[in-house]
């Protein structure tokens, strides 16, 4: 696990699209890209988009697929999954709206629909690079605590603090819906590259789990330890309670120069 520790959520996001940009390079214009909701990676696809729109990076072929969507909620909501992917993913970047999927969690038969996005996945060669973000309780996508560590896309029951967490985006809590889809654990370790981005100090103690606490279904996120390249790029307050925090960032500042970003 790489470990990376920056001043601010700026250059968070500024890192963390360099770190992309330099392992889709080699695959090209049909890269796949596993994005993600929330507040944590939108800087970074700020960053990726400019990149694109500088022609510094081509995506014109590029598939994404989303970490999840709400069920429940009224398709076009503008707190939809399907409508935040659009407004921060699709447009900015340029993608074609046709390789772009999210989990359907507007659909009638819901255990069929998850099916389906797992084949949709495999169709397109799978992920090569996942973008995350982390909740306050350890979860990725929205596997919650107690997630099996190998599942796969479901429908999920939304825990009481990831609603409370989610509530700064609607009016009240009671509108927060309380179940989705989301890709499972074992999904997203499918995936070829892995990148975490997550600010503030609302998730220090989330951080510290995943990337230095056991291996534990209690901290879905930590199940990133077993994968062989997955990337955590956090700022100052985010990394307050990892313990070798001199470490990381004496690792980042050697690093030789083929590995080194251009940022």
């Amino acid at each position: 696990m790489e470990v990376i520790i920056c001043p601010n959520a700026k250059r968070v996001g500024e890192v963390a699209a360099a770190k992309a940009a330099r392992i889709a390079a080699p695959i090209g214009a049909k890269v796949v890209l596993g994005v993600a909701t929330g507040s944590s990676p939108v800087q970074t696809f700020t960053e990726l988009a400019r990149l694109a729109n500088a022609g510094e990076l081509d995506l014109s072929e590029a598939s994404a697929f989303a970490l999840d969507e709400y069920v429940g909620i009224a398709k076009g909501h503008p707190e939809s999954y399907h409508e935040i992917i659009r407004k921060t993913v699709t447009e900015p970047m340029g993608l074609d709206p046709a390789r772009v999927h999210v989990p359907n969690g507007f659909a009638d038969d819901l255990p069929a629909a998850c099916v389906a996005y797992e084949e949709a996945i495999k169709a397109a060669g799978g992920v090569d690079i996942q973008f995350l973000g982390v909740g306050s309780n350890g979860h990725i996508g929205f596997n919650e605590p107690t997630s099996s560590l190998s599942s796969r896309t479901r429908i999920k029951t939304l825990a009481a603090r990831t609603r409370e967490d989610n509530a700064r985006f609607f009016d009240s809590i009671d509108q927060v819906p309380r179940h989705c889809l989301t890709q499972g654990l074992g999904t997203i370790m499918d995936a070829r590259h892995v990148i975490l981005v997550a600010t503030g100090p609302g998730k220090a103690h989330a951080i510290a789990q995943v990337v230095e606490g056991p291996i534990t279904a209690m901290y879905p996120g930590s199940v990133l330890q077993l994968h062989q390249h997955a990337t955590i790029v956090v700022d100052e307050e985010a990394a307050a309670e990892l313990s070798l925090v001199d470490y990381y960032k004496q690792t980042y500042a050697n690093l030789p120069d083929w590995q080194r970003l251009d940022v």
